[in-house]
């Protein structure tokens, strides 16, 4: 979406009515519901005007005597137009309440369907606190609001409207003062309607940074009590937390002000009512029940005037907070052009062809020229110093950065002509940062399209990947909860559930990406003794930082700055005394 600050600056409407349209196309999905709770706004909007037209015959009549049976019946009215009134209220209000809840599930769905669907390149730019926002506060007020927004402007246009008609049926003399005055109650409204645009979109950027700076104190909690970080946290969050509190009170102020300067408009119009009253009732005989009538009816319009000038406020955080949701919604999804399937079986031949790259604004090639094969069953490392396009390079092979010029084949097949779902089907991977999910070891095991595995595929995969016996161990087995990312778990245990997740995809190429470098040694050992029953039979590519676990590759890559230096096994590379065996002696050294 593009920027609607231009938009609002250049005060042009066509963004903040593409909003509207978008806002209330999704709310017409539930059409019906919405006209039955505005026939009940409706009703119970009708109810007040009759309590002003009462006071006429009430006065006029009922004190005087003339008609005795306003004793009973005019209370008897009262008490049937409150209670038609409140259950039209809470049955409207429930109605909407529903559609507006229904309303967020969708516009959830969407997000988090799109939000999956996003480029690795958008996960790195993108900022996590204003996604964690979007979901949480953004989508809920979009939603709550357009409800709100339909059931204000409904009832309280219905008051005004029916309100007015009483004012002209006393006397249109004074209703045309009260006319006359409401321009200048718009005028003030929309003054502060721009100021509360730019304070709420402001407001919401802060709430993404509130956000990230509590998430970070979260993650790093352990960070910041070892290096004494209590200050420099603090003293973040009360920058923010300060920039929120001036946010909010500016917003406060405006919308405290814009309501009392409305009504004083108003004041002023009803001071003229009541000298041009007493005029007529002194000269065309006004009567005290049409006066106290008009009166009644002038005192119930303050409120629904002061409750559509205050949903103004409203109306503009709704669409600060629409126009947050549907950029997410708006972004491009990960590209997938591909549309062609790999032969099979599938025999895992990976070739890397000429391949250039370099990031936006970076002063040189990320990797430059780089070309190798990689057969079926083979295991090929990666090794170099940090910054040498290894990681750039593997993250290629599913496709999560493109290659600016070359190309990346399986079995022949460039990469980019086939679908991202089948491309990704044939790939497996086990990082140093593994990632798991909050749910049991089975389900983390099977993951994905892989859940629907056997008990039995389940243990078989932990067994090879040396976690059964451990697991049995546990009070509910493979049943048993990892918690959140699973931190119950050790280092080692965490990387050999995702080694027995990867076994159990059973994919013909695997990666491999400093799988064992935060182990200890004994938790290496066993990682690596895992690892080892993993690649059996599967190309492999790895990524190593600590080159004792790859001394068994059949083909060491040796990149550097972006190009490739050496090339061999291990042997041949020590025997060449080049970057290779400078690395490792260094490595030996520190060991």
């Amino acid at each position: 979406m593009k920027s609607a600050a231009k938009a609002d600056a250049s005060g042009s409407d066509p963004v903040n009515n593409s909003l509207w349209g978008r806002i209330y196309s999704r709310v017409a999905q539930y059409w019906k519901v919405i006209v039955l709770a505005i026939v009940l706004v409706s009703i119970a909007a009708a109810t007040q005007p009759t309590l002003a037209i009462i006071m006429k015959p009430l006065l006029d009549d009922g004190f005087s005597g003339a008609k005795p049976s306003y004793v009973w019946s005019i209370p008897l009215a009262v008490i049937g137009l409150m209670l038609l009134r409140g259950l039209c209220v809470f049955s409207s209000n429930y109605l909407l309440a529903w559609v507006a809840n229904n309303l967020l599930l969708g516009l959830r769905k969407d997000m988090f369907e799109r939000l999956l669907g996003l480029s690795d390149e958008d996960f790195k730019r993108g900022d996590s606190g204003r996604l964690l926002n979007r979901f949480t506060i953004d989508a809920g007020t979009v939603t709550s609001l357009a409800t709100e927004v339909i059931t204000v402007i409904v009832r309280e246009t219905l008051v005004v409207f029916a309100l007015l008609c009483v004012l002209l049926y006393m006397s249109w003399q004074l209703t045309v003062i009260v006319i006359v005055m409401l321009p200048v109650s718009t005028l003030i409204m929309r003054i502060f309607i721009k100021r509360l645009r730019r304070i709420n979109r402001e407001t919401i950027g802060m709430n993404a940074e509130l956000t990230r700076v509590v998430r970070e104190g979260i993650v790093g909690q352990r960070v910041i009590k070892l290096f004494n970080g209590y200050g420099r946290e603090s003293d973040r969050f009360s920058y923010v937390n300060g920039k929120l509190r001036r946010f909010a009170m500016r917003a406060a102020t405006a919308d405290a002000a814009m309501s009392p300067l409305s009504q004083f408009a108003i004041a002023i119009s009803v001071a003229a009512v009541i000298a041009v009253a007493l005029y007529q009732a002194n000269h065309s005989g006004l009567t005290v029940g049409s006066f106290a009538a008009f009166m009644t009816a002038l005192g119930q319009i303050f409120d629904p005037m002061k409750r559509l000038t205050k949903i103004a406020s409203a109306m503009q955080r709704m669409l600060i907070s629409a126009e947050s949701v549907f950029t997410l919604i708006d972004q491009d999804p990960e590209s997938d052009t591909g549309s062609k399937k790999l032969a099979h079986p599938v025999q895992g031949r990976v070739e890397f062809r000429n391949i250039h790259h370099r990031f936006p604004d970076s002063q040189r090639d990320t990797l430059d020229d780089v070309s190798f094969v990689a057969e079926p069953g083979q295991t090929i490392a990666l090794v170099g110093r940090s910054g040498s396009g290894k990681t750039t390079l593997v993250n290629m092979l599913p496709r999560f950065i493109a290659p600016v010029s070359g190309q990346v084949l399986i079995d022949g097949q460039d990469i980019q002509d086939i679908k991202l779902g089948e491309l990704r089907s044939h790939l497996s991977l086990v990082s140093q940062d593994v990632v798991l999910f909050d749910g049991t070891i089975a389900e983390n095991v099977g993951y994905g399209a892989w859940g629907d595995s056997s008990h039995d595929e389940v243990r078989q995969a932990l067994a090879a990947a040396n976690l059964l016996e451990f697991v049995d161990g546990l009070p509910d087995g493979v049943e048993t909860q990892v918690g959140e990312n699973a931190s119950q778990l050790s280092g080692g245990q965490r990387q050999r559930l995702a080694i027995a997740r990867a076994l159990i995809k059973n994919a013909p190429i695997l990666i491999l990406d400093e799988a064992t470098s935060a182990l200890d040694n004994e938790s290496e050992m066993q990682v690596q003794a895992s690892l080892e029953r993993l690649m059996v039979g599967r190309t492999t590519l790895v990524i190593a930082h600590r080159l004792s676990t790859v001394q068994k590759a059949d083909r060491i890559v040796v990149l550097d700055a972006g190009h490739i230096v050496e090339q061999g096994r291990h042997q041949e590379l020590l025997e060449k005394k080049g970057l290779y065996a400078s690395l490792y002696r260094m490595q030996f050294r520190e060991d």
